[in-house]
């Protein structure tokens, strides 16, 4: 009777071990699914980028340069 109570004990512990054990493997697989999802947006938007300063690379230019411009004046 005194292995009773370690037995269940021992067995709800093992049940506990593999649903944090599942729940891990559960969120690493969203996170890797969300990580990808975020690099092909960040790729397509990059290209999309590359392409609007094929379009108009003056355009591009003085948004550079107000950029620049405004950030010279924010850290000097």
């Amino acid at each position: 009777m005194s292995d009773s109570p370690g037995g269940a004990a021992r067995g709800m512990g093992e049940r506990v071990q593999q649903t944090v054990s599942d729940t891990i493997a559960d969120t690493k697989t969203a996170a890797a699914g969300a990580y990808n999802q975020a690099a092909d947006q960040a790729q397509q938007q990059a290209a999309r980028l590359g392409d609007v300063i094929k379009e108009q690379p003056i355009v591009a230019v003085l948004i550079a340069l107000g950029i620049g411009y405004l950030l010279g004046r924010l850290t000097a």
